[in-house]
């Protein structure tokens, strides 16, 4: 049998923000509605000065509308919505503000660099073309045209102009999509630096390893609602147990009937289970099949956490519907 295998959470350095430091960005008691679809429903919201937060939801959880709302792109139906302390669409507030947005687009037909400089006129102040080149490793593109870029590459340009503003808050839809490991990483570095240097970001993401390697708090969002927000540890802590994989010749109805098994289904040639203690069941489990192999277990992670969260709450929801 091969050795038991523990995969520890990866490190993060918390960000020192206070309770006492400024919301710069806030939804009051707002709601939002498209006819008789209610994307947001009294949803109270801030983001404090200095730290990332991730809003994190299912499709259709009324995350786009948020953001949107805080970009002043739309009105609420009812609420209120601040940004710097006064209203989204100011213009002093605007040139404050950056975005990378999924929907964003650009011509075409104009190089990297053409880009950078255009946007950066719409800025009192802008950072350095060759800054935001390095900060989104575009040194090497900047002469190609949006139109020859691949996905990822086109993804670090929007990056590049979100930034290219010196924005102090700074909304990021689904930035990393389409990009490698290592260009995911040199993006979440930057994301760091700009943090470090006083900036505040609110990131909108569907990858969740994403929100728990650069997340100082995460808000869940579902059905229109806040249904938990705390640190990524607080958020993990509210499914508590383990995850235990392995390659077993028990049926999954036997290892369901373990105990202390709360969950088992099956990935590929494995069987992954989730579990109060690991030790009595992984105990239970070499009983019962000496042949077990491939055994891995981890602390159950952010995904788990967001899908009781967000099950829980759909389950709740349509009962009271």
């Amino acid at each position: 049998m091969n050795a038991v295998q523990t995969i520890p959470a990866p490190e993060k350095i918390p960000n020192p923000v206070r309770p006492s430091d400024p919301i710069v960005a806030s939804l009051e008691g707002v709601a939002k509605s498209y006819g008789n679809v209610r994307a947001l429903r009294g949803v109270h919201f801030g983001v404090r000065a200095g730290e990332i937060v991730a809003l994190l939801g299912p499709n259709g959880a009324g995350k786009t509308t948020a953001v949107k709302l805080l970009l002043g792109l739309m009105q609420p139906n009812m609420g209120r919505v601040r940004v710097f302390g006064g209203d989204p669409v100011n213009p002093e507030n605007r040139m404050r503000t950056g975005a990378m947005l999924q929907v964003g687009r650009v011509p075409e037909t104009l190089r990297v660099r053409e880009h950078i400089d255009l946007f950066s006129t719409y800025y009192q102040k802008h950072l350095p073309a060759a800054e935001v080149l390095a900060a989104a490793g575009l040194e090497k593109l900047s002469n190609r045209k949006f139109g020859d870029l691949s996905g990822g590459q086109k993804q670090r340009v929007l990056f590049a102009l979100a930034i290219c503003g010196d924005p102090d808050l700074l909304f990021l839809d689904e930035p990393t999509v389409g990009l490698d490991v290592e260009a995911r990483r040199a993006l979440w570095d930057e994301i760091r630096r700009m943090v470090a240097r006083g900036k505040t970001v609110l990131l909108t993401t569907h990858y969740l390893q994403e929100a728990d390697a650069l997340a100082d708090r995460i808000a869940v969002i579902n059905q229109g609602e806040i249904i938990a927000e705390g640190t990524p540890a607080e958020i993990k802590a509210k499914t508590s147990g383990k995850r235990i994989r392995c390659i077993t010749n028990l049926s999954l109805q036997t290892v369901r009937q373990i105990p202390g098994v709360h969950e088992a289904n099956n990935d590929r040639e494995a069987v992954e289970i989730r579990a109060t203690e690991a030790e009595p069941v992984v105990r239970e489990l070499l009983a019962r099949d000496t042949a077990l192999s491939g055994l891995e277990v981890t602390s159950a992670g952010l995904e788990e956490a967001f899908l009781a969260l967000t099950q829980d709450n759909d389950r709740n929801g349509n009962r009271s519907n």
